[in-house]
């Protein structure tokens, strides 16, 4: 049963604050990158995250048909089906929705999950992120409040975000003077709110100058440190217990040091869609440049069609990726920490 549950899940995230190691959450848009982080982390012997966009689920579901929950829902069901074959857990997870897209995205699996569960099968996913970093705090957290009472009913985990992560990712960007920081008054209300709900698991994104995108070592200002301002905190008004699980968005471009001070401070689940984008495509380059006569048809010629053979160059791609996913998990002290005993 490597498709996590709730149980599970929960002993994975209590397990990664304690060891101070964190989980991968690799962004996928197809069964061939699902694949990918499949075997990247099979290969480490490391548990991890799949996790599905708006825009990705988009895509999933075809270019005519352009449905992000359909596409989120036939990525989770692949993977529902294969992993049993990989002797990790992985959990499957959405990513950044913000309140406009609610209704279109998050909610709709919510509902899958629920008519699944009424009829004695598993969740389709393990966790859902839900956006509001964008509005004022009383309102992003007004509306995580309800969802996460509707999440817990249905044993999923709610992630959500308090600042800004900074750039460009499925389209929106931040804006110019958005706040990058989170503050420990603004962590201290989550966990007011969210103390209420009791028995509910969540996840906090708390920004400590993240930036979306890729950039240059050195180019992005990460304050760490932040993070440990944050928990102590809370733990200072309402116990150790209190102390979060945290998420880091936007490490393209970060340094070793600033990611295991991050997980040094809670952070439990980092998420890369940037640089395994990267390590896919360029072996796709690498195949078209070194095959360039093989994959076209010049000068009258008829190729070659083991080189243009989709399944080729995707294979190449797929085990690209799943290198990629290699190197995060080391990043992040995770080989070897899988909970699965098969």
């Amino acid at each position: 049963m490597p498709v996590a549950d709730n149980e599970i899940y929960c002993k994975m995230i209590d397990r990664a604050k304690e060891k101070h190691f964190a989980y991968p959450a690799i962004n996928v848009t197809s069964l061939t990158t699902a694949n990918a982080v499949l075997k990247g982390l099979a290969e480490s012997k490391s548990d991890g995250i799949i996790q599905v966009s708006t825009g990705g689920g988009a895509f999933a579901s075809g270019s005519f048909v352009k449905e992000m929950a359909l596409g989120a829902i036939s990525i989770a069901e692949h993977v529902h089906r294969v992993a049993d074959r990989y002797p990790i857990y992985v959990v499957l997870h959405t990513d950044h929705c913000q309140a406009d897209v609610l209704d279109r995205f998050v909610i709709p699996l919510i509902e899958e999950t629920e008519r699944r569960r009424a009829s004695g099968r598993p969740n389709l996913f393990n966790s859902h992120m839900f956006d509001g970093s964008a509005l004022p705090l009383k309102e992003n957290l007004d509306m995580a409040v309800k969802l996460l009472e509707r999440c817990h009913k249905n044993e999923l985990i709610l992630e959500i975000e308090t600042g800004v992560v900074g750039g460009e990712e499925e389209g929106i960007k931040a804006e110019a003077a958005a706040k990058l920081y989170t503050t420990p008054e603004d962590t201290l209300e989550v966990a007011r709110r969210f103390s209420m709900i009791k028995g509910a698991r969540y996840l906090l994104a708390a920004t400590f100058g993240n930036v979306h995108g890729v950039y240059k070592p050195g180019h992005v200002k990460l304050k760490p440190s932040i993070l440990k301002d944050c928990q102590d905190a809370v733990e200072k008004v309402y116990g150790k217990e209190a102390r979060f699980a945290l998420v880091f968005h936007g490490g393209s471009g970060s340094t070793l040091q600033e990611i295991r001070e991050a997980v040094d401070y809670g952070v439990v689940k980092m998420n890369i869609d940037t640089d395994t984008q990267y390590a896919f495509t360029r072996a796709i380059v690498h195949h078209m440049l070194k095959n360039y006569d093989g994959v076209l048809k010049v000068d009258g010629e008829v190729g070659n069609k083991k080189n243009y053979d989709p399944r080729s160059y995707l294979a190449s791609a797929e085990a690209s990726m799943a290198e990629r996913v290699k190197e995060a998990v080391r990043n992040m002290r995770g080989e070897e920490t899988t909970l699965f005993k098969g």
